[in-house]
Parts: structure tokens; C-alpha cells; sequence
């Protein structure tokens, strides 16, 4: 007696895909069934892809027939039931056992001779052949999109899939998030799991319908896809999309998560001033220490103290400690040195934008000279490709090589495009340095010691020491250490032409009281790249 297991297959398991499919061919093998009067002891269903062996429901209908409860299988083609060379050898097999003994297709003929399963196999390697051929079509239709700069996969948080141009735009809602979230971590005092709480106080979600999570937060930041860039297959391609962000700003980020690692969570109270000072006799960092009472009385008393951390045993420390009331009005007074009086940063400003107004086109030549490098980097892209095509370089290097040329590239097509759009860029940095010096008055009043240990930092670096409770900046005479950070000298050259210029007035103010002639010197502006 025939008895026949009826096999329907589709390619996917997403509801939204090939939504007809399962449905026509189930209407259609019922009918054939009837029409032709076979006993079907069963119907199975199953939404996986026959390119590679491993469908659950298949082998299941396998084990079944070889333990006897059917002898036959319904299907609407041969391509349903294979697609490769395991499954389709498995069949013919039972086949040629007897575990098997018909095969029933609406728009395939088989009969269970060697002249039938020599036609089976043909179609079940035709099957073979169309996945084989389909997936190469696939990859070159990839390789294609690559070479033209269109990211050809699933568009990073910010951005959408435009599926009538087939392109990557930008997401206009999540977007901004995104540039704040870099501008935010670039700062160096945010953390994975304040930037993800960020992300669910606005609302943002992953393309799963899930909430960000630490690591979800880290892949953003390092996703190159938002300054123009995307990796495929390990190796790093120019994109035709929108950036978000800027090269520089990304680098900053990257700079950021390498330094910072993995940072231990702060878990007692931050004393102000730490990290600022360090001690004249031994050179080790000043720490706090901050001693209790409680009298019988219940009254509550604390001291807060700075003393040497006296992290080398070796070196014994005499550096005695000073309560942090004393080093307040010290660190304070210093601090005063640098304020910037309302008439100086009224000449400061009226100079700035005179400046503005008579700059020429000097940055010509820099401009040219920044060209002629991406043209270089440009040929010079060109040359590695053809020697990886010519097999003179292997992938490895030749990877490696082309990342370093299209980052350096960007670099410097960034640099070239701040340059053509704002040749007047040190202004700006100019002009917040004014406000900063304008604002050290505020600071000393309102006692925002954080402020004032910002502006501190930026004005000495690390070349303030504690000297018998004293603060000074010439530990024993000797002449303060170039400790600062990279990137502040031009900075302190301006803090200290302040305080020049403050003793300047101090000496030769006039009569009448008006400030004397202010001239700026040649290089006073910062350098530009």
C-alpha cells in the first residue's frame, strides 16, 4: 500500500518573506493527492533553506520512513526537498534500499527505475547548481556595491536602508544622538552605561526592538561608518553615505577608549584639587585624607588634608601636610594672578577682530600642499592595488597598507576641508582662552572648585608642587618641569603673556589711568595645522 508523508519547504523562516508560498503548494498537492487518490498519513511543513544538510523536519521525515510508517513522499518539486549533495544522495539512497519506494511531484515525472533516479539526480544537482550560481551572482552583485562605496548590508543605528534607491541615508531622528554621543564620550568623563541611558532616555533602540546596552554602545564608537568609512569583510572601504561625524572627533573617541580601558567604577567622594599638585620633596602625587570627630555631645566634626601619597617606600617623604583650609586661599590668590581685567579683554577683542578683517589669503600654498597630498595618497592607492593584482603583495599586507593610506586620506581631506571653510580658525580657540581668563573672577567668587582646578591644569599642567604646606612652582629653586600636557604649551605662552602684560599695566600705567599700548607679538595666535 502507498502511503505517502506530503513535504512543503520554503526558503525562510520570516513570516513577511515567500508569504504565499507554503499556502500554494499546500492547495496544490492536496488536489494533486485527490485527484490521483494517495494516501497522505501526514503533512509537514518546514521553513528552512536546503542549501546546506541539517533541517530538523526533514530528517525527521527520513527517520520516519526508514522505520516503515510511510513508503512515499509528496512534493511539489525535487528542488523542496534538496538543494545540496547530502540530502539529495540521501534520498536516492532510500531509494535504492526500498525504504523508499515513490515519489510523487505535480510538475516532475518519476519512476523508480535507474532511468528515473538518474533524471532525479540530474535535478537534484540543477538544484545544486542554481544555489551554487545564485550565491556567486550574490557576491559579485556585493563586491559590486562595495567598489562603489554603498555599505551592502543592514544600516548602523543613525542611519536607514532606502529601499527605493537602494542606498543609506541619514536617520533624521537618531542622527544627532549619535554626534552626542561621541561629542559626549570625547569629553573623557562619560561611561558606557551613562551614554546607553542615554540612549533609553531618548528613546532609541536597537533594530531588534531591544534597549542599548555597554557593548551595543562601545560597537558604535568604534564603527568607522560614521565619519565615511565601513569595514566588509575586515577590510575598510570609502563610503558614498552622509557622515555624521568628523574624522578628528572619531580619533579623539578612539584615543579616549584606549585610554580609559577598563576603568573601576568611583565609589567615595572626589576631593577637589586631586591630581593638580605633587609634592616638592619627593615628586609623588598629593592625595587627600579627611579625618573625623564625633564628640560626645553628637556634634560632628572633619578635616580635609593634602599630603604626599608617598607612593615610593624607598623615598622618605618630610613634606609635612596642610589642612585644606590653608591651601584654599593659596591656590586661590595664584589663581588671581591669571584673571583678565574687562579692559584687557576689551583690546584683546577689538584686536581679534581686526585681525579677522585684514587676513588675507595666506593659507594659499598650505592649501595646494594638503592637495598635492591626497593626489599622492590617491596614486599611491592606486599603485598598492595594482601590486596586490599582480600578486607582488599578499592580502595581509595589502590590507593592512590600504587601511593606513584611506585613514591618513581622510585626515587629511578633513584638514584641507576645515582650512577652505574657516582659514581664520584660531580665533575661536582665541576667543574661548578670553572667556576662560574673563571667567577666573567668577570662579574665585562662586568657589567652584572645579572650575578653578580646570583652569589651574590648563594654565601649569602638573608643575605645581607643596612645599612646607606652601604652593609653589620652583620646588627647591629649581626651575619648573615642561610636564604639560600635549598640546598646552601654546597655551601656557598665552596664560603667561597675561600675566606679563598685568605687570606691564602695573608699571607703566599712566596718569590718567588709561592702559598703555598693547602690541601683540609675532605667533601669539596658535599654530595652524
Amino acid at each position: 500500500m502507498e502511503k505517502y508523508i506530503l513535504y512543503t519547504r520554503k526558503s525562510t523562516d520570516t513570516e513577511d518573506k515567500q508569504v504565499l508560498s507554503i499556502d500554494a503548494q499546500l492547495a496544490e498537492l492536496r488536489k494533486y493527492a485527490r485527484d490521483n487518490e494517495l494516501v497522505v498519513i501526514d503533512e509537514l511543513i518546514e521553513k528552512r533553506t536546503a542549501k546546506s544538510p541539517g533541517r530538523p523536519i526533514f530528517n525527521t521525515m527520513i527517520s520516519r520512513i526508514q522505520n516503515g510508517e510511510a513508503n512515499g513522499i509528496l512534493a511539489w518539486h525535487p528542488d523542496r526537498l534538496a538543494r545540496n549533495s547530502i540530502d539529495g544522495g540521501q534520498i536516492i539512497y532510500l531509494l535504492d534500499q526500498t525504504s523508499l519506494n515513490f515519489l510523487r511531484f505535480p510538475v516532475f515525472q518519476f519512476e523508480n527505475t535507474s532511468q528515473g533516479k538518474f533524471m532525479l539526480s540530474i535535478m537534484f544537482g540543477q538544484s545544486k547548481y542554481y544555489v551554487d550560481n545564485l550565491s556567486e551572482n550574490t557576491k559579485r552583485g556585493l563586491r559590486a556595491r562595495v567598489r562603489n562605496g554603498d555599505f551592502p548590508s543592514q544600516a548602523p543605528f543613525g542611519y536607514l536602508n532606502d529601499t527605493r534607491t537602494k542606498t543609506i541615508i541619514v536617520d533624521k531622528r537618531y542622527a544627532p544622538l549619535v554626534q552626542e554621543l561621541f561629542e559626549q564620550y570625547a569629553k573623557g568623563d562619560q561611561t558606557m552605561e551613562n551614554l546607553a541611558y542615554f540612549l533609553q532616555e531618548n528613546g532609541a533602540i536597537t533594530s531588534g526592538g531591544k534597549t542599548f546596552k555597554d557593548d551595543k554602545v562601545k560597537s558604535i564608537l568604534q564603527n568607522p561608518f560614521y565619519y565615511g568609512h565601513f569595514l566588509y569583510c575586515g577590510e575598510l572601504h570609502e563610503g558614498r553615505h552622509k557622515p555624521i561625524i568628523s574624522k578628528n572627533l572619531y580619533d579623539k573617541v578612539q584615543a579616549v577608549i584606549e585610554k580609559r580601558g577598563h576603568t573601576q567604577k568611583q565609589t567615595k567622594p572626589i576631593t577637589p584639587f586631586l591630581g593638580l599638585l605633587r609634592c616638592a620633596g619627593c615628586g609623588m602625587s598629593i592625595t587627600s585624607e579627611t579625618k573625623t570627630k564625633t564628640q560626645k555631645n553628637g556634634n560632628f566634626h572633619s578635616w580635609t588634608y593634602y599630603r604626599c601619597s608617598r607612593k615610593k617606600r624607598a623615598v622618605k617623604c618630610v613634606e609635612p601636610p596642610v589642612r585644606e583650609k590653608d591651601l584654599l586661599p593659596q591656590l586661590s590668590g595664584l589663581l588671581g594672578e591669571y584673571a583678565m581685567s574687562p579692559e584687557i579683554y576689551d583690546f584683546m577683542t577689538d584686536k581679534m577682530s581686526q585681525d579677522e578683517q585684514a587676513e588675507s589669503s595666506s593659507s594659499l600654498s598650505l592649501l595646494d600642499d594638503l592637495r598635492t597630498q591626497v593626489a599622492r595618497l590617491t596614486a599611491k592607492q592606486k599603485i598598492l592595488l595594482d601590486s596586490y593584482l599582480d600578486q607582488d603583495i599578499d592580502r595581509q599586507t595589502f590590507l593592512a597598507k590600504k587601511s593606513e593610506i584611506l585613514s591618513e586620506k581622510k585626515s587629511l581631506e578633513e584638514s584641507l576641508a576645515n582650512l577652505t571653510a574657516n582659514q581664520n580658525a584660531w580665533l575661536e580657540p582665541m576667543r574661548k582662552w578670553l572667556e576662560t581668563a574673563k571667567s577666573i573672577c567668577y570662579l574665585r567668587e562662586s568657589n567652584d572648585f572645579d572650575g578653578q582646578k580646570a583652569v589651574l591644569s590648563e594654565i601649569f599642567g602638573l608643575n605645581l608642587f607643596l612645599e612646607n604646606k606652601t604652593l609653589t612652582q620652583n620646588p627647591n629653586g629649581e626651575s619648573p618641569k615642561t610636564t604639560f600636557r600635549k598640546g598646552a604649551e601654546s597655551g601656557f605662552c598665552l596664560w603667561q603673556e597675561l600675566q606679563n602684560t598685568k605687570e606691564k599695566i602695573a608699571r607703566e600705567s599712566d596718569i590718567s589711568g588709561k592702559i598703555p599700548i598693547l602690541v601683540r607679538r609675532a605667533g601669539l595666535e596658535p599654530a595652524r595645522p
